[in-house]
């Protein structure tokens, strides 16, 4: 595609642009270290009285692809994602990131401020983006031609919120390892700790994080087919950490007996104990390098802040006291699908040609990936057309990845490209090619394939090789 012309006008010209409830703060032009020149907008946006949302816009000066993509955020989510910004001018966009309207990575903002809640939970993306396309089309003279989303963790919650409530945003979205049941996971990582604080015997040190690999490697590895140090698909490994209890009063590599029962309940959905029924679903086996994240010495921050400053109002509540009836009930009823993004009915985003691609890491220790299953099952549910879904929506589980990279699978692997190809050439993400690399080189390649499918060997060649797997249901 041949580049579009800029704007006429300077960049710094863009400092006088009104917009509605928003004011253009700086507008100049930078050439920042290994990103092209582009011209560097910020704004704050106050759609509510309380509200007092950052934002950039990064333009690259030359070279523009036409396209606009907008990058999110991580945890509470306080801050621009330059980052992100920086990687997404060097493929030619125009692109934005917020601040979600509060600095820190705290949910303290939150507390007796709902409006600011309100802009954390989805304003403050939408309003960016109608802003950014304002300040696009000023600059190059006309709009972006296809606009997309690209983020995980939180990122790819706010994706999922972008597609069910503002269907009209973005022709194509990247959702990776999506905290949609914001209010589940919080609860679940509490569950997690309370597990491993019950008492000073429950508490798993992380120099046994690798013993309990170990042990789940060589009960399941070979599961699969192909014996290479990666659980294809964890939900099919039914280890039990009571193999490595400690026996005739040795303690050195075993675990004590209420060591395994918390190690058991962090692979066990919490369980509301009025209705026995599952809050959440727990981590897979295959996560255990990554407790430290729900089970260290303090839980999970992004959980407990959710309990102390959004449901409880208590700064100083003790994170033991989680009661998992009367304070699940409380938090999904204030919520009422403000932050969560559990809304199957994706028919408007399905119906202007929106294209959806989720990811998740099987061995993510922050959220647990049965629940990107669960909510793609959801949405089949409400759609009831198989066939429909996938026209518009493919779910990809990368077996051995953590929370939105790392481990010992293959978690280098370029998703946009995917969705561009499918939103401007039509050409459905059958299966994507992923790599891991090791010091510096690739050293295992394996196709990611569409849920419910996954990567089958084929019984010969090097399992190190993604020419000798097939993508298949079992």
């Amino acid at each position: 595609m041949t580049a579009l012309p800029v704007w006429a006008g300077s960049c710094g010209d863009l400092a006088g642009l009104r917009l509605p409830h928003a004011t253009i703060t700086s507008a100049e032009a930078r050439n920042a270290g290994d990103t092209p020149a582009i011209c560097r907008v910020a704004a704050t946006l106050r759609p509510s009285s309380d509200s007092d949302i950052k934002v950039e816009v990064w333009l690259p000066v030359s070279g523009w692809n036409g396209k606009y993509q907008a990058v999110g955020n991580g945890g509470w989510s306080g801050s621009i994602n330059t980052r992100a910004l920086a990687a997404a001018v060097r493929r030619g966009y125009a692109a934005s990131s917020t601040d979600t309207g509060h600095s820190g990575s705290s949910a303290a903002f939150a507390l007796g401020h709902p409006e600011k809640l309100i802009d954390y939970a989805y304003r403050s993306e939408h309003e960016m983006t109608v802003a950014a396309k304002k300040i696009i089309a000023t600059f190059y003279g006309n709009g972006p031609r296809l606009s997309y989303w690209n983020g995980c963790s939180a990122g790819g919650k706010q994706a999922l919120k972008e597609a069910q409530r503002y269907p009209g945003d973005f022709d194509g979205i990247v959702a990776g390892a999506p905290a949609a049941n914001w209010t589940g996971r919080a609860a679940q990582s509490i569950w997690a700790a309370q597990a491993v604080h019950k008492d000073e015997q429950s508490y798993i040190p992380p120099a046994k994080y690798a013993l309990i690999h170990d042990a789940v490697l060589a009960a399941c590895d070979a599961l699969d087919g192909a014996k290479d140090g990666v659980l294809e698909d964890p939900t099919r490994c039914k280890f039990d950490p009571q193999v490595l209890e400690c026996k005739d009063g040795t303690l050195a590599g075993c675990l004590t007996t209420p060591q395994v029962e918390a190690a058991r309940k962090i692979y066990s959905p919490s369980i509301n104990p009025r209705t026995k029924q599952p809050v959440y679903r727990g981590l897979e086996r295959g996560s255990e390098l990554g407790w430290q994240r729900w089970s260290g010495p303090k839980p999970l921050s992004i959980g407990t802040d959710y309990f102390k400053y959004v449901v409880l109002e208590d700064p100083a509540w003790d994170f033991m006291t989680l009661d998992f009836d009367r304070d699940i009930a409380r938090a999904e009823k204030l919520d009422a699908n403000r932050i969560n993004a559990l809304d199957p009915d994706l028919r408007p985003y399905f119906a202007h040609g929106g294209k959806l691609i989720q990811y998740h890491g099987w061995s993510d220790p922050q959220i647990a990936p049965g629940n990107s299953e669960d909510y793609y099952r959801s949405v089949l549910k409400f759609f009831g057309d198989a066939d429909r879904v996938r026209e518009s929506y493919r779910l990809f589980m990368v077996p051995g990845m953590g929370h939105c990279g790392g481990g010992d699978g293959t978690s280098t692997f370029d998703m946009l490209t995917a969705l561009e190809q499918w939103v401007e050439g039509k050409k459905t993400p059958e299966q994507i090619l992923a790599a891991r690399t090791r010091d510096g080189k690739v050293d295992r390649t394996r196709p990611l394939c569409p849920y419910p499918q996954t990567a089958h060997y084929k019984g010969s060649g090097s399992t190190d090789d993604a020419a000798n797997f097939v993508c298949r249901e079992e």
